[in-house]
C-alpha cells in the first residue's frame, strides 16, 4: 500500500486546486449559498466538461476516466477546501457509489454515462426521519415497483435529477426484504421540500413517495450488504472532504494571526496563539493520515475495511470540529460575525461531524467489527 501520493496525482492536486480556487471564492460560495437550488448548473456542466470531475470514479466502460478512490479523495479534500456549492457528493459518492456496487452490467451502461459527462445530477436516499445509518432502520416500502414512504436529509434531493431509494418489501424486517430503486426527480407523487439547515452550503431535502414509479436496481431483496458496503465508501469519502476543510481554517486562522498586530507585535508570537496553532497542525495532520489511509485501503481491498472507515470519520469530524472552534477563537471577536468567513467553514464541520453517524457512533462501529 502506498503512503504518499504520486507525482502525477500532485500535480492533479495542483491544477485543481488552482480551478476551484478561481470558480469557487467564498463571494460565490455566499451567493450560491442563498439560492434555493444551492448551487449553478450552467456551471456544474461546464466545471465537468472542461474537467471530469464526475468522472473520476467511474470505470471507463460506463464513460468515466476509472480513477480510484485516492484520485476521487483528492477532489472531495479539495472541494471541502474551496466549499464549492455543487451537487458533486451527492452524485459522485453517494448515488455513483451504490450503482456501481448494486447494478448489473445493463443498468451501470444506462444510468453512469450520463452521470459521468455531468449530464445527470443523482442522490442517495436511505435515511428516514428517527432513523438511524444502516439498512435495519428503512421504513418506505416498495410494494412492486411502487414506493410510498418518506426519506429525509436527503444530499441535494430538491434537486437531483435522479434519485437512488432504499426501499423494503411490506412485511420485511431488518435486513431482509432491502432492495434499491431509481426514481425520476420529477416523477409523478414524489414531493421534494427544501429543508431549513445551519449549513446553507450543503443542501438538505425530505422526499415524501406516494405510489411513486421505481426502477429495480440490481438483485430484489439483497440490498441490506450492498449498502453497508456503500456507507463504509461513503464516509471515507467524506473523511476527504473534511481534512480539506480543516486545513483551510487552519491555514486561514495562521494568515490572520500573522498579519494581526496587538501591544506593537504580532498576535502569533503570543503563547497561548502559539498553542492552538500547534494542536490544530497536529489534529489535522492526524485526520489527513486517517482519511488518506482509508481511500488506500479501499483501492487495495483490505479486508479491515468497516473498521478503517469508521476510524477516518470519527478521527476527521473531530478534528475539523476542533480546527473549527480554534480558528475562530483565533479571530478573536470578528471570527464571530457574518461578514468574517469562518463560520462558513464553522457550519460545514459542525453538519459533516453528525452526517452519516458521528464520531461516538462511529467508534462504536469500530470496536464491534473489532469484537
Amino acid at each position: 500500500m502506498r503512503f504518499s501520493f504520486t507525482p502525477e496525482q500532485d500535480e492533479f492536486r495542483t491544477s485543481l486546486r488552482r480551478a476551484l480556487e478561481a470558480r469557487s471564492p467564498t463571494k460565490e460560495v455566499r451567493r450560491l449559498m442563498a439560492t434555493e437550488q444551492g448551487f449553478d448548473r450552467e456551471g456544474w456542466k461546464k466545471l465537468n466538461q472542461e474537467m471530469g470531475l464526475s468522472a473520476v470514479h467511474i470505470p471507463e466502460a460506463y464513460g468515466g476516466a476509472g480513477f480510484g478512490y485516492g484520485e476521487l479523495g483528492i477532489v472531495l479534500e479539495e472541494m471541502g477546501r474551496s466549499l464549492l456549492c455543487a451537487p458533486f457528493f451527492s452524485t459522485a459518492a453517494l448515488a455513483t457509489t451504490a450503482i456501481l456496487n448494486a447494478g448489473t452490467e445493463a443498468e451501470k451502461k444506462a444510468l453512469l454515462p450520463k452521470i459521468a459527462s455531468g449530464d445527470v445530477t443523482a442522490t442517495l436516499a436511505f435515511s428516514e426521519l428517527g432513523g438511524q445509518n444502516d439498512a435495519a432502520s428503512v421504513a418506505l416500502t416498495a410494494q412492486g415497483n411502487r414506493l410510498s414512504g418518506t426519506k429525509s436529509f436527503v444530499l441535494d434531493g430538491h434537486t437531483a435529477d435522479l434519485i437512488v431509494v432504499l426501499a423494503r418489501k411490506p412485511g420485511s424486517r431488518g435486513d431482509d426484504g432491502l432492495s434499491f430503486y431509481t426514481v425520476d426527480g420529477h416523477a409523478k407523487g414524489l414531493t421534494r421540500t427544501l429543508l431549513k439547515t445551519m449549513d446553507e452550503t450543503r443542501k438538505l431535502a425530505r422526499l415524501e413517495f406516494k405510489d411513486v414509479e421505481g426502477k429495480l436496481l440490481g438483485t430484489e431483496g439483497k440490498a441490506a450488504a450492498v449498502f453497508t458496503k456503500t456507507m463504509q465508501q461513503v464516509i471515507v469519502c467524506l473523511a476527504n472532504e473534511m481534512v480539506g476543510g480543516a486545513e483551510r481554517l487552519r491555514e486561514d486562522a495562521l494568515d490572520y494571526v500573522k498579519m494581526r498586530m496587538q501591544f506593537g507585535r504580532s498576535i502569533a508570537s503570543f503563547q497561548t496563539t502559539k498553542n492552538k496553532a500547534a494542536d490544530m497542525l497536529v489534529d489535522v495532520e492526524m485526520a489527513k493520515s486517517a482519511a488518506y489511509y482509508a481511500a488506500a485501503a479501499l483501492d487495495e481491498g483490505d479486508e479491515d475495511m468497516p473498521a478503517v472507515a469508521s476510524l477516518a470519520k470519527a478521527t476527521a469530524a473531530e478534528a475539523y470540529l476542533q480546527t473549527a472552534i480554534h480558528a475562530v477563537q483565533m479571530h478573536g471577536g470578528i471570527g464571530f460575525t457574518w461578514d468574517n468567513d469562518t463560520h462558513l467553514w464553522f457550519k460545514r464541520a459542525k453538519s459533516s461531524e453528525i452526517l452519516f453517524g458521528d464520531a461516538n457512533y462511529h467508534r462504536e462501529l469500530m470496536m464491534q467489527s473489532w469484537a
